[in-house]
């Protein structure tokens, strides 16, 4: 790749931390190892870091969207720890069976975090452990890497090798896109 991307925008769950399935409480929140030191390379080259992640548990009454908040700032706590910061982060509350149009795979937070920060979407990176987590990436013209965590269906390996990369880290995928030849 010849130039930076705008932005990188992260899924969460899976990708920054540990999956932990309607992750509630600050003290379940485990950060991925590396996922730390990855982000602080995003933020050495001045590009924005962008969360986007679904959050089904506030739509189906397993956490509130204090719950959320709290767990939010211990992620941003322990990657402070390890000298990198989220600039932004963006999710969506909703379960899925309420088909709205802010849970991945739609665009909605994406385009809302490009309005919000002028981020050419097309020259981002997006990286997930999930096919939903890429895949508006990849229709809006981006790079998307799937990073596949333990909760990683076998089938969204597949179809993202077909489509896109796949990398075993966080740190792997930067590599691939942060070379400042």
């Amino acid at each position: 790749m010849n130039s930076l991307p705008s932005a990188v925008f992260l899924d969460r769950d899976g990708t920054i931390i540990e999956d932990a399935h309607y992750l509630s409480r600050p003290e379940q929140v485990r950060l991925i190892p590396g996922a730390a030191a990855a982000i602080a390379r995003i933020n050495a080259l001045l590009l924005p870091v962008i969360v986007v992640t679904n959050q089904s548990g506030i739509g189906r009454g397993i956490f509130s969207r204090e719950d959320h908040g709290r767990v939010t700032e211990r992620v941003d706590e322990l990657l402070g720890q390890g000298g990198a910061r989220i600039d932004a982060a963006y999710f969506c509350p909703h379960a899925p069976e309420d088909d709205c149009q802010c849970r991945k795979p739609r665009k909605r937070l994406f385009e809302q975090a490009a309005a919000d920060h002028r981020i050419d979407l097309a020259r981002a990176l997006y990286l997930g452990d999930r096919l939903r987590d890429i895949e508006p990436g990849l229709e809006l013209g981006g790079d998307g890497v799937l990073i596949p965590s333990p909760e990683t269906p076998q089938d969204e390996i597949v179809s993202a090798r077909q489509r896109a990369r796949v990398a075993s880290s966080l740190g792997v995928a930067l590599d691939w896109f942060l070379c400042t030849n």
